[in-house]
């Protein structure tokens, strides 16, 4: 055996043990999309699904893709740069009047956009300051320009969501600009961003800036879905934000929004974006319904999922349950102990509710829990049952007590 396959052997050693064991999570294969789903033929309902306006079924939205398949066909061949279409250069124009920014670029990925905006932006005059939860992609856009010799920026971590540790970094930093990297909401977390207080620190260093990814705020918070800048009226204070459509805009691709200069900076040297292939029309013209949608009612369905949000919250905290720093939609059901998640996902499987298990090396051992994303597409009858299932088995398996789970034997 060669040297990488043995490294990938030893690497696996826990996946194969989990796969032996019957309680391997992931990679399950839907049988058909949406919350409501089913697996090998066995109706499921998805409770760590992204789709927080539950619209990417929606009858509109399918029929917006197929007419743009029977228009464009499924791809472009190519890169944006020869291959725009006159929608991609709408729904850009639209995204960034209902933003409120200036201009709009689509990316084929929202990690793409937070990557190719780093790489950007990123030089030697520049500390980029990063929370210490940050999510993949500003780790990897982060590190893929520090590894860059004619970039090599400074690299700094703030304690998470803490006004103070930002401050201290942006004090004691070495280089001119500070690009301070934040996300609206914390995807395995579900709590907010520190956003007004982060906003306050930065103006008073000269130099500082701030972007915010919020792919988890979009359709979500705010008014009418604009995300954590709307919530808190601080657009003005936040130059640069990062969005997708595989959340509320029910499919793939990156947002990145700003002012004119700026984007059209990325748009000429982010990497991510000029070699990588442009966004399938469909996929544009989906998210183009979904805009359309929040144009429209964007308010009564942000309250929807709220309502819903409060509910479920409500009754996981009757039962007993901790759910970590959450104040949003998205609440970790906190296990704190791998074969706890492990079990209670299978059993919940099993029973008809997914709920995926988020493990070592994603968190941090013994912050293992179940992900719980509540959406607007499901319904009191759907919580009921979660709730019910996650109160026995939470006692089952000593997720409540918070005692080992080897006290079974």
């Amino acid at each position: 055996m060669s040297w990488i396959q043995d490294k990938a052997k030893a690497s696996l050693e826990r996946v194969r043990t989990a796969q032996k064991n019957q309680v391997y999570p992931y990679f399950r294969s839907f049988d058909s999309g949406g919350l409501h789903t089913s697996i090998d033929g066995k109706p499921i309902v998805n409770f760590s699904s992204n789709d927080y306006l539950g619209l990417t079924t929606h009858p509109k939205v399918k029929e917006a893709a197929a007419k743009a398949v029977e228009r464009y066909s499924c791809g472009l061949s190519s890169s944006r740069v020869q291959a725009t279409t006159t929608a991609h250069i709408e729904l850009e124009e639209r995204l960034a009047t209902w933003f409120g920014y200036e201009r709009c670029l689509l990316f084929t990925t929202g990690y793409q956009a937070m990557v190719g905006t780093i790489m950007s932006l990123a030089d030697r005059d520049t500390t980029l300051i990063l929370d210490n939860l940050s999510h993949a992609c500003i780790l990897d856009g982060t590190f893929l320009a520090a590894g860059t010799p004619k970039m090599a920026p400074e690299v700094r971590f703030f304690n998470h969501n803490s006004a103070r540790s930002l401050e201290r970094v942006l004090r004691t930093r070495d280089r001119k600009h500070a690009l301070v990297l934040i996300e609206g909401i914390y995807s395995l977390d579900g709590d907010e961003a520190n956003i007004a207080q982060f906003v306050e620190v930065c103006a008073r260093y000269e130099h500082s800036v701030i972007v915010c990814d919020d792919a988890h705020g979009t359709g979500t918070l705010g008014k009418g879905g604009r995300g954590i800048l709307e919530k808190y009226e601080l657009r003005s204070k936040v130059p640069v934000v990062i969005s997708t459509f595989s959340k509320t805009f029910g499919g793939i691709g990156g947002i990145l929004l700003g002012d004119a200069d700026v984007v059209d900076h990325i748009k000429h040297n982010a990497r991510s974006f000029l070699f990588s292939a442009s966004l399938p029309v469909p996929l544009v013209a989906a998210a183009g319904e979904i805009l359309t949608m929040l144009e429209q009612d964007g308010e009564a369905m942000v309250a929807e999922l709220q309502e819903k949000a409060n509910y479920m919250r409500q009754g996981l905290k009757e039962i007993g349950f901790d759910l970590g720093e959450s104040n949003t939609h998205i609440m970790p059901v906190m296990c704190r102990e791998e074969r706890k998640a492990l079990f209670t996902h299978v059993a919940l499987l099993e029973s008809g509710v997914l709920m995926v298990p988020i493990t070592y090396p994603a968190v941090k051992e013994g912050e293992e829990r179940l992900r719980l994303n509540v959406t607007r597409g499901h319904t009191k009858e759907d919580m009921d049952k979660a709730l019910e299932l996650l109160a026995t088995y939470g006692k089952a398996f000593f997720v409540l007590s918070g005692e080992p789970l080897e006290t079974l034997s």
